[in-house]
């Protein structure tokens, strides 16, 4: 039986309504769970880039990724390992701010996490940490027991180590659409 390994895969696209709902339910038919998905403008002006992160098969996402092109608005999809991208996440947590001044603890947990605090007013206070999930998870397990009132987290953004060529193919599609 082949392994699952996690699998970031980028999509770039036209931006047009129903896309996301026709990308999902290419997942959905398949019963894959999407453990994360972001999507963003990209490096070429009306082109953006959905970022889905993916537990399956080697085989099954190389499935997927080709039905996924053959999406009309789907102008070239991708999927990469973890070792052949760089990628982040990004929390953030809302505590009382009762807690930062009369709990030391939290200050030694933002410092040593290398979170920073973006706001503070007399009823909360906002840390944003950034880094690997298993970095902002130990973040929240250890403001947890402080009075965290909310937390969040982005979905995996990433780019890839080596040359994927985009560029070139993206202004090849924003050319033709000039035409």
């Amino acid at each position: 039986m082949e392994k699952k390994t996690l699998f970031t895969v980028s999509i770039y696209t036209e931006n047009n309504v129903g896309l996301l709902n026709r990308i999902s339910a290419i997942f959905l038919k398949r019963h894959i769970n999407i453990e994360s998905f972001t999507t963003s403008e990209c490096e070429i002006e009306n082109v953006f880039r959905f970022i889905i992160l993916v537990e399956m098969t080697h085989s099954g996402i190389n499935k997927v990724v080709k039905q996924i092109e053959k999406q009309v608005d789907v102008i070239k999809a991708f999927y990469h390992t973890d070792e052949e991208t760089i990628f982040q996440e990004t929390a953030l947590y809302k505590v009382k701010s009762n807690s930062l001044f009369e709990e030391r603890e939290i200050q030694k947990f933002i410092k040593k996490s290398n979170a920073r605090i973006i706001t503070v007013n007399p009823e909360f206070f906002v840390i944003e940490k950034t880094g690997f999930r298993n970095e902002t998870d130990k973040l929240y397990n250890d403001l947890a027991p402080y009075g965290l009132l909310q937390f969040t987290r982005s979905g995996r953004i990433a780019v890839t180590k080596s040359k994927m060529g985009i560029s070139e193919i993206l202004n090849t599609f924003k050319n033709q659409k000039k035409k």
